[in-house]
């Protein structure tokens, strides 16, 4: 833990979060310079490259795509149509020239677009839905029961992307997404208008997508003309929790028109062979990504998203850890892969490829420590393992802890435990049946009180969070940098010298993933 060095970090993360490096765009160039010092740094340390042709680079075919303002989506009434403007009505999620309806599609709403077994409720109970346009609610049901949609904590179905996902698989024609006054994430339409204005990238083999909208509420009100209920009466049914599910009198047809362009990207791998006969053929897996946003639309004239939190810190910090592994007298039982992610910022990209094209044996790799941002603001006294309650690393970082005199905490509560986890790229790895964690800091720290620092922690996400002011301006704290990878590096250790893998919580939903790949040997 000695080896970790507060000089090391602030020399990758001053020159990955500079700049110079234009926020590390995926497919951009100075995404290709990122990846460039990240081999070379593995390099520096001897280890062995894991990609193409005997270099550090896993290429990954990428396609991008970005709507242009003549794209037409129509709305067709029993007397009225009318057409919404890109931008200002509407913004495009997972924007795709597949996204095309060209004869109208009849409109459903069918409120916020879910199917939960296990609370017994369904959105789409007694509809039909395919070849229609489902149109739902942002979020989930409201709740202040912990057994129902988890409470006031939000559960992986508010995801935008399982909605998505669940109505092309009930045959819909296209989604759209309407937020409301109680949608958790208060987002303005210019700060959706700001998230959208980036190029959208999808892997080159991706399945086709559909039309994923996401409406302006102001412009939505028109979908609802003639409707059984109007726009602010579902409003207050939200509110009350009797929200139901109908069919529109409407129907809406979409051409789209983008620039597009076809690229490769990169992860960047490299290997520290263990020592052990039979446990070297066995790998723990310490990823961070390297990408962000890159070049974006200005805020108060800065238009570069250096993304040094998310996620330039957490790149230094596995960087730091390869150097102590390197610089061991000899390396522990069990081989360590070091892996730096592109395209998460774009949908976990690199993680799925990577688990699609596995550059050492799904099945023989025994768990994935992600690295996702580092402490910046304080040293600490506990740690929080988001995913820890799914398989026993929940319990070896419970031992760590305790041999460094600190303590474990949850995901603190303005916080979701179950979208925290599926939010970043160990969910990719969780879904292949590797047991995975995200590490994170806690709050309980050493010169803040309690109350202050969950405020500056939530603060930071609304104010800084993916926006150009995530730079190198900031305030850092390199020694609760230095503590953050010194437990990493300590939890790493553990896990590479462990005779036992780390096993899945029985219930859990990546228990037949694991078996199948041990069964296929993939």
């Amino acid at each position: 833990m000695a080896q970790i060095s507060t000089y090391e970090l602030r020399r990758h993360l001053e020159f990955l979060g500079s700049d110079a490096l234009e926020g590390r765009g995926t497919g951009t160039p100075a995404g290709y310079v990122a990846a460039t010092y990240l081999a070379s740094e593995l390099r520096k340390l001897k280890l062995v490259p894991l990609g193409e042709d005997s270099t550090y680079y896993q290429d990954i075919p990428m396609h991008g795509s970005k709507p242009l303002a003549n794209s037409s989506l129509q709305i067709f009434g029993k007397k009225n149509e009318f057409t919404l403007k890109l931008w200002q009505d509407y913004l495009l999620d997972n924007a795709g020239a597949q996204a095309f309806i060209p004869i109208p599609a009849p409109l459903v709403f069918v409120g916020y677009g879910i199917t939960a077994p296990e609370y017994d409720y369904n959105d789409y109970q007694a509809l039909e839905v395919a070849g229609k346009i489902v149109v739902f609610f942002e979020g989930e049901p409201p709740s202040n029961d912990v057994r129902y949609f988890a409470g006031e904590q939000a559960t992986q179905h508010s995801l935008p992307g399982a909605k998505q996902t669940l109505a092309l698989a009930r045959g819909a024609a296209g989604s759209m997404m309407i937020p409301t006054p109680r949608t958790p994430s208060h987002k303005t339409w210019q700060e959706r208008q700001r998230e959208f204005a980036f190029e959208d990238i999808s892997l080159y083999y991706s399945l086709t997508r559909n039309l994923s909208v996401i409406l302006n509420p102001a412009a939505a009100e028109q979908l609802f003309e003639g409707a059984a209920y109007s726009l602010d009466e579902l409003f207050k049914m939200d509110a009350a929790n009797t929200l139901r599910s109908f069919s529109l009198p409407m129907k809406a047809s979409f051409r789209g028109y983008f620039q597009q362009r076809d690229f490769l990207a990169a992860n960047v791998a490299g290997e520290l062979q263990g020592r052990d006969p039979l446990l070297k053929n066995s790998f723990v897996l310490i990823s961070a990504h390297y990408d962000h946003l890159g070049i974006g639309p200005a805020v108060q004239g800065d238009s570069i998203y250096n993304g040094v939190f998310d996620n330039a810190a957490g790149v230094a910090a596995v960087l730091e850890i390869a150097r102590a592994f390197a610089s061991l007298p000899q390396p522990p039982a069990r081989s360590l892969v070091f892996l730096f992610l592109t395209g998460e910022e774009k949908g976990m990209l690199g993680a799925t490829y990577y688990t699609d094209h596995p550059l050492v044996p799904l099945y023989q790799t025994v768990a994935n420590v992600n690295v996702d941002g580092l402490a910046m603001f304080d040293t600490f006294e506990d740690v929080v393992g988001v995913g820890a309650e799914l398989s026993t690393l929940g319990e070896t970082l419970e031992a760590i802890a305790r041999e460094l005199q600190l303590k474990t905490s949850n995901v603190p509560a303005p916080f979701s435990a179950s979208t925290a986890f599926a939010l970043s790229d160990q969910f990719l790895f969780a879904n292949a049946g590797i047991p995975a964690l995200l590490l994170m800091e806690g709050y309980h720290y050493r010169r803040t009180p309690l109350a202050e620092g969950l405020q500056r922690l939530l603060k930071w996400g609304q104010e800084i969070y993916h926006t150009p002011f995530d730079d190198l301006k900031q305030n850092i704290n390199y020694e609760a940098a230095q503590q953050h990878s010194q437990i990493l590096f300590a939890f790493c250790y553990a896990l590479a010298g462990m005779k036992d893998a780390p096993q899945w919580r029985a219930g859990t939903p990546f228990v037949n993933a694991r078996l199948r790949t041990i069964a296929e040997r993939r």
